[in-house]
């Protein structure tokens, strides 16, 4: 079963039709349930459509457009990196300036601690010495203890490595400056922190949970602290299309926040974003002046400004369970080539 909604373009059309053949393979061999191909073209329009099933256990229901995902660390970009930008754009913020200007008591009893010599911008670029993952749920369910322990806790250092407690102290930072928990702070238009359980892709059975998440975030650590800034977002296609197309036309965002989200930190990630590199997940068709990013639950967002184009592939590749080889890397990159090879 398919639900879609046509552009009208001949050209789009084509594109489409090439890059949702991958899609529907994988549906077609259960590799992963269903899934939601998007893509927005600044001359040519979009296109968008639903395959597979948004819940296969308990009950089953259909995917289609109209469906919410959880967008997991498409938080990072969709929400956290462009507000961290705008504050940057407004003066609020200095990026290079310590984290500690808006988080005080990071680590407050230890004046010399490296926590306290993490700027914003590195953050944003996941250049800090915090480790990649970190299971903080399991140290309670009370969000304010939660926090208390990610500030004070002597955090074991290591080689930069893509790690959500850079952006769960961003996260913090906004909640400072807001004077507001995250889930209470408006995620953006055609966003939520949570969905209809009926009219959401659903998730894992969560064993920690003990039951089949839909419309409830995935991610532990956030569910745990009630909001976070790695993780926790809802959308449609519809919504990250509409995001993804204010960032290519310059309504979503300044030029500035443009050119940092650009502009390279690493060898593999700019401000927030990742860039193309050898054996990236976006394949190997699009511009070097290409952004994008993935989301634990199965989606991802690419941006190429060159060619005026963005593509969303967002799936619900963790229902029932992520401990199963789903072949996500292989179908993002498929779906990477066909969208942007000439």
């Amino acid at each position: 079963m398919m639900d879609d909604n046509a552009s009208g373009n001949p050209e789009l059309t084509a594109v489409f039709e090439r890059a949702f053949a991958p899609l529907a393979t994988a549906v077609s061999d259960k590799r992963i349930p269903g899934g939601v191909l998007g893509i927005v073209d600044l001359k040519e329009g979009r296109m968008t459509r639903a395959i597979g099933s948004a819940q296969a256990i308990p009950v089953q229901r259909p995917m289609t457009v109209d469906t919410w995902f959880d967008l997991a660390s498409l938080t990072k970009v969709i929400f956290t990196t462009t507000r961290i930008l705008k504050l940057a754009d407004d003066g609020t913020i200095d990026l290079d300036a310590l984290l500690t200007t808006l988080l005080p008591d990071l680590r407050q009893y230890n004046a010399d601690a490296w926590e306290r010599k993490v700027t914003f911008r590195q953050c944003l670029g996941h250049q800090t010495p915090f480790p990649g993952v970190e299971p903080i749920y399991t140290y309670g369910r009370d969000p304010d203890l939660l926090r208390a322990f990610i500030l004070q806790r002597e955090w074991k250092a290591g080689p930069p490595v893509y790690s959500d407690i850079n952006f769960i102290l961003l996260g913090f930072a906004l909640e400072r400056l807001a004077k507001k928990t995250i889930r209470e702070i408006d995620p953006g238009p055609g966003f939520a922190w949570s969905a209809d359980p009926e009219n959401a892709a659903a998730t894992e059975d969560c064993a920690w949970r003990h039951r089949v998440l839909s419309g409830e975030v995935h991610d532990e650590n956030c569910a745990a602290l009630q909001g976070s800034g790695h993780a926790g977002l809802f959308g449609t296609v519809t919504s990250v299309l509409d995001f993804a197309e204010g960032i290519l036309d310059g309504t979503g965002a300044s030029k500035e926040a443009v050119r940092l989200m650009l502009t390279p930190l690493s060898n593999r990630r700019t401000h927030g974003w990742e860039h193309p590199f050898e054996g990236w997940w976006g394949g190997t068709t699009c511009s070097p002046a290409t952004i994008g990013h993935t989301g634990f639950t199965g989606v991802s967002l690419m941006i190429d400004f060159d060619k005026g184009r963005a593509v969303t592939l967002l799936t619900n590749r963790v229902h029932p369970t992520r401990h199963f080889d789903s072949g996500i890397l292989a179908l993002r990159q498929a779906v990477g080539n066909l969208v942007y090879q000439s």
